[in-house]
């Protein structure tokens, strides 16, 4: 009994780990629910790329409420990715770097469109041009994306690219109650055939 009581008590990174494991499981688990359903059913499913795909952004200085002159930098991680018609496809990155400009928290909850240059292991490319959606379910920021590639690899497929991040930040800072650094989400990403 007294091993089971001192086992209880036990803190420290293990358990840390555990809180964020049951995080990452939550938003893995939303990301795919939120995840439109019957992309596969129009075509081939020429790439897809599951968690732990993410995407992170940081916001130089944090923004805040009241709109301010802020540079955003973004970056992502796909991978693993799956890929029938080129097999040889399993990860690949995108990054970009936007000058200072007036944003707000307010901002990420906007619709908007969005071009996006991947680069895949293999060295190919693939340009994205996406309309962009955000919601918050609960305490999750959903950011869905539909579109086409426009260019490059896979030109011509069907897109459709979710991430899923903690909002409590963004929350918060749309309350006028703090600033937001950045965020980070996991991301479901699938380019379909026409």
């Amino acid at each position: 009994m007294a091993q089971l009581i001192s086992t209880y008590r036990r803190t420290g990174p293990r358990s840390a780990l555990t809180g964020v494991t049951a995080l990452l499981f939550l938003l893995v688990s939303l990301l795919s629910a939120a995840a439109p359903a019957g992309a596969q059913e129009n075509g081939l499913l020429d790439v897809t790329c599951t968690p732990p795909s993410s995407a992170a952004n940081t916001f130089d200085p944090p923004v805040t409420l009241a709109p301010q002159n802020s540079a955003v930098s973004l970056r992502f991680e796909f991978g693993p990715c799956v890929s029938l018609s080129a097999p040889a496809i399993t990860s690949g990155t995108s990054s970009s770097v936007g000058p200072p400009a007036p944003r707000s928290c307010l901002d990420l909850l906007d619709s908007g469109t969005s071009t996006r240059t991947v680069t895949w292991n293999t060295g190919a490319t693939s340009t994205l041009s996406m309309n962009r959606t955000s919601t918050i379910a609960g305490a999750v920021l959903i950011n869905a994306f539909t579109g086409t590639v426009t260019s490059g690899m896979f030109a011509g497929d069907t897109v459709v690219m979710t991430i899923a991040s903690p909002a409590t930040e963004i929350i918060l800072c749309t309350l006028g109650l703090g600033t937001l650094p950045g965020l980070f989400g996991v991301v479901t990403l699938e380019i379909t055939s026409a």
